[in-house]
């Protein structure tokens, strides 16, 4: 399938750093030629140039929630987003996030360039956006030339929001496996690893809950946190409270490098998604692909994506949401039994290899986009 020649990546990140996965499109996407970030509607090129200069430098005053031109400054911030689009020769839009999709709807019609949408995760589910942006959903869904979702249920999600069955395709993120391996769950010492940012969907109260049991019961027992957010502090006073400040590691954001060191040391990985009353989700985290990549088992959730990343009993132990007491008994199953852990990390390396290989789902990305390219611009 031949690939469209000229990608433009938009994501709203206020700088030119962005998530893993986007990071991993930019980067790895082969007709990638053009990334715009600063907003939903983006605020600059990649070289920091300003897209917008006689304009307000605040995207959220340049587009509308309903996806529809209301005013003057809109007016002008789609046109200039159209010349862009054109005078660049672009082929096909990726807007991150659906609210991005939102933005872009206007300016890739005048351009006549497709627009496909990559939706992650909140922007599927978070009640609030979902309210914000019902309008200009239901316009980017009518006009878009596809629609991608990370997991099974996304797509499921999506749909009930009324997205089109035959433009919405479910692609996972890929991981790259030679990055994370040689973990030997077998051999090491009853640590639990933990990755990822300490918000509500994340339940990192859970996770320390559940360990402080773990930790009562096995005295060799530790867990390390990786990561940072406005739960953090919060969960470091609850180990403190537990007396848990000698058996719990908070270090914070460490390098990718530095992850997946700490993985190849750990036992088990532990992460109790969840979703909380504003409807927050998961998209398929990249921190769980990693540690199966890695050869962990994975102690979690049937949340979102998980309950497709981690198969039940083979290549990890999953519970319902919320269920702090089978949390901790899968955690003590794998503390307790080296050789389960050996047997579920290999077989989760063997999953993750196999269902979501790096280079594998980005070439299905690039299809998305180049059949996109080739049934033309804007639907409906």
């Amino acid at each position: 399938m031949t690939a469209p020649q000229r990608i433009c990546i938009i994501h709203p990140n206020p700088g030119p750093e962005c998530e893993t996965f986007i990071r991993a499109h930019t980067e790895r996407l082969q007709s990638v030629v053009e990334v715009l970030y600063g907003g939903h509607m983006p605020l600059f090129r990649k070289d920091g140039s300003t897209l917008h200069p006689d304009l307000p430098a605040d995207c959220a005053r340049l587009f509308s929630p309903s996806g529809a031109v209301e005013n003057e400054v809109h007016e002008q911030a789609a046109e200039t987003m159209a010349d862009f689009l054109r005078d660049n020769h672009i082929d096909a839009v990726l807007a991150e996030y659906g609210p991005t999709g939102v933005a872009m709807l206007e300016p890739c019609r005048r351009a006549d360039v497709p627009l496909v949408t990559h939706f992650h995760g909140f922007d599927a589910s978070l009640k609030p956006v979902l309210a914000k942006y019902r309008e200009g959903y239901a316009r980017l869904f009518g006009n878009a030339a596809a629609i991608v979702a990370v997991s099974l249920e996304m797509r499921r999600d999506l749909l009930h929001l009324g997205a089109p069955e035959d433009r919405l395709h479910v692609n996972p993120y890929g991981v790259d496996a030679s990055l994370f391996d040689s973990a030997t769950p077998a051999d090491a010492a009853p640590r639990f690893i933990s990755v990822g940012r300490f918000v509500d969907k994340k339940a990192p109260e859970t996770v320390v809950c559940a360990f402080a049991e773990v930790a009562r019961m096995i005295p060799e027992a530790s867990l390390r946190m990786i990561g940072d957010g406005v739960l953090r502090e919060s969960a470091m006073r609850l180990a403190r409270n537990l007396g848990l400040s000698d058996r719990i590691d908070f270090p914070g954001n460490l390098p990718h490098e530095e992850v997946a060191e700490a993985m190849r040391a750990a036992r088990c990985f532990v992460q109790h998604s969840v979703t909380p009353e504003t409807g927050d989700k998961e998209g398929t985290p990249n921190s769980v692909l990693e540690a199966s990549a890695s050869g962990l088992p994975v102690v979690s959730t049937r949340h979102a994506g998980i309950r497709e990343a981690v198969v039940h009993e083979t290549t990890g132990l999953l519970c319902e949401e919320g269920e702090l007491d089978a949390m901790t008994e899968n955690m003590l199953r794998m503390a307790r039994d080296p050789q389960l852990a050996a047997r579920h990390g290999k077989a989760g390396r063997e999953h993750v290899r196999t269902n979501y290989d790096f280079a594998t789902q980005l070439g299905r990305l690039e299809a998305i986009v180049a059949e996109a390219t080739r049934s033309g611009g804007a639907h409906g």
